[in-house]
């Protein structure tokens, strides 16, 4: 039996992974899947005041909580932030962290920092006009979903806090890599945000020849969109569940 920690992206809940929650459970792990403040059913919480920090405190917390020991840690997308600064303020907890078709920031960098400029300002101007400093999710095609699946995401997605966009984490690369490691790579289709990323996790000298040092990464290739754990459920879990 393993512990997973299963921490969402931007504008979803720990809705998205109820699949991969039961399906984790059916194998006889234990599976947390955390909203983040916010989002979710905690939409109620939004609040110009969120940033990136009550989002990882969000993590850290559960896994306080609930007395985790040798965490499985699967971060989505935007949550790469989080998982990112886990593995760097308590790494002793943490045996496997999985980064899910997410970012995977230098030290100094925000979730946005490899990001179009476009794509930045556009988020920026709709947090700015937003009255609680959130900007809106995107349609869900654009994360291969369709029929049921995009109807299902759509209409459970809520707006994302933005001051959690431009947020710059620092961080030790040698602390983090000491993290055993695993970057899932969702090939089809490719989400563009995170087309910057691909390579970084492929480069030997990523964090200065951190990233392929300590506990070890590898990159995995799943043949699905952004979001496998809505599309692909039970290979995400294979996946997940190899790495316990």
């Amino acid at each position: 039996m393993a512990d997973f920690v299963l921490v969402h992206g931007a504008w979803h809940g720990g809705w998205c992974w109820r699949q991969v929650v039961d399906a984790l459970h059916a194998q006889g792990h234990r599976a947390f899947a955390p909203t983040l403040t916010g989002v979710g059913e905690r939409v109620h919480l939004m609040s110009p005041a969120i940033t990136l920090e009550t989002h990882i405190a969000d993590v850290a917390n559960l896994i306080e909580a609930e007395e985790l020991q040798q965490v499985v840690l699967a971060v989505h997308s935007y949550a790469g932030m989080i998982g990112t600064a886990l593995a760097d303020r308590m790494p002793g907890r943490l045996k496997h962290l999985v980064y899910v078709d997410a970012v995977v920031p230098r030290p100094g960098e925000s979730w946005s920092s490899t990001h179009a400029s476009a794509t930045r300002e556009a988020r920026l101007a709709a947090a700015q006009a937003s009255p609680d400093f959130s900007f809106p999710p995107p349609d869900p095609a654009v994360f291969g979903l369709a029929a049921g699946d995009h109807a299902w995401v759509r209409r459970r997605q809520t707006p994302h806090p933005g001051h959690t966009y431009q947020a710059p984490l620092q961080f030790d690369p040698k602390q983090v890599a000491a993290v055993p490691r695993t970057f899932i790579d969702c090939v089809n289709p490719r989400l563009g945000t995170i087309d910057s990323i691909r390579p970084r996790v492929r480069d030997a000298n990523f964090w200065d020849g951190a990233w392929k040092g300590g506990g070890g990464a590898r990159v995995l290739e799943l043949a699905t969109g952004h979001d496998p754990m809505v599309s692909a459920p039970a290979e995400l879990t294979t996946l997940l569940a190899a790495c316990a």
